[in-house]
Order: C-alpha cells, then structure tokens, then sequence
C-alpha cells in the first residue's frame, strides 16, 4: 500500500506548501497529494480551499493577494513539481477552469515525474486521460449505486484506471467490485490509528492521509 501524504506534512506547518511537502518527503512517504486551483491572474496556485480565510474566493484575487490573505507563500503547480521530482505526485484539479492551465505544466514533467490526477470533476478526469494520457482517478464522495456502471463508461479512456474513495463511504464490496474490473483503490480521509490499520488491511492501492506518520509505519 503506498502511504500518500495528503496536502503535505502539516501538523506543524502550513498545508499545501513547500515545506509540508519537504516534511513529507523527509518522512519517506510513497507521494504527496495537493489540489490546483486558478487565481485571477491566472496561475495554477496549490491551494485546496475555495476562499481565503478573509473571504474571498481564489478565482476572484491574484496570485499575491491569495499570500497576503493566507499569511504565508502559495506555491504554484511548476514549482512544486520542479522543486521534488522523487515521489508520486497526487495532482487533484478542484474546478474545470484550472485546467486549460494546469495541462501545459503537468505536459512539462510527465515524462521525468510520477503523475496521478484526481478529480471530483470526471469530465476533467476525462479529459486529462484524452489529452495527456497518464494514470488517472475518479474521486467518490458518495457510492454509486451500479460501481460496474461507474467503470463501464470510462472503458474507452485507457488512463482512467484508479477509484480514489473518501474512507466515510468505502467498504469491501465496493473495493472488490473495483479491483475485478481491474482497477485500482485508494482511500481519503482515515484519521484514528484504528482506521489506518483497517485500511491497511483492505488491499488498497494506495491511502491518502493528514497523518502519513501513522501511515508509513505500516507500509
């Protein structure tokens, strides 16, 4: 199981910064997982929340002004890629628009780096498979009824091969009818020590967690 550490190591640091990812690495985790969103100049900043702890939505301020509201530095998608090329890079695109700009960028490393892209959009999970070919996911908040129906429509799309699964609605069925077609299972959002092991015995893929610390000593 690879131990994917979600948003970076921040139990004392910032998440979705370059020294949560440097912490993470340190940690000797598997990958890192991070979200892009687009600012209004334009740039593929690394942040996961929609707005800034002053208000106002990433899509409406720059680059600069995301810092000044957040209070540290806000990396963008080329920086962090360049910055740690030696582990698996969880890119999850949080909205459509952000990926007409991210596309060009993950073009830049796919051939030197480990590339996963997630989304909860699939249409951009889609289109990432289309245009770039690499390892791709579909991100599941709720369980669909017909999991079998979920995975017969991406067949055309070769890369779409992954299920990222938030742990509240995960259970053996679900996992089991992923792994028949094929396909692989991750796993978001386990917190206790108690849910790291019970996801350590799933037979996951992978599990993307806030506490990689815990993770990877059962890797």
């Amino acid at each position: 199981m690879l131990v994917l550490a979600h948003r970076g190591y921040h139990a004392d640091l910032p998440e979705n910064t370059l020294a949560a990812f440097d912490a993470a690495r340190r940690l000797d985790v598997d990958g890192i997982e991070t979200d892009v969103r687009l600012s209004a100049d334009g740039k593929p900043v690394i942040m996961h929340d929609r707005v800034t702890p002053a208000g106002r939505a990433i899509s409406s301020i720059t680059h600069r002004e995301i810092e000044r509201d957040v209070g540290h530095a806000v990396p963008l998608l080329g920086e962090i890629l360049a910055a740690i090329p030696d582990v698996l890079w969880n890119i999850e695109i949080k909205q459509t628009e952000v990926w007409p700009v991210a596309l060009p960028v993950l073009r830049q490393f796919q051939a030197t780096h480990r590339l996963f892209v997630s989304s909860f959009r699939h249409d951009v999970v889609m289109r990432c498979a289309t245009e770039l070919g690499i390892d791709c996911g579909l991100l599941l908040a709720s369980r669909p009824v017909d999991i079998a129906g979920t995975i017969a429509a991406c067949a055309e799309m070769t890369s779409v091969r992954s299920v990222v699964w938030d742990y509240n609605i995960v259970d053996e069925a679900a996992l089991q009818g992923v792994s028949a077609a094929g396909w692989r299972n991750y796993v978001y959002g386990a917190v206790t020590i108690e849910e790291h092991l019970h996801c350590a015995r799933l037979g996951l893929a992978g599990l993307i967690t806030d506490h990689p610390e815990r993770a990877v000593r059962l890797s």
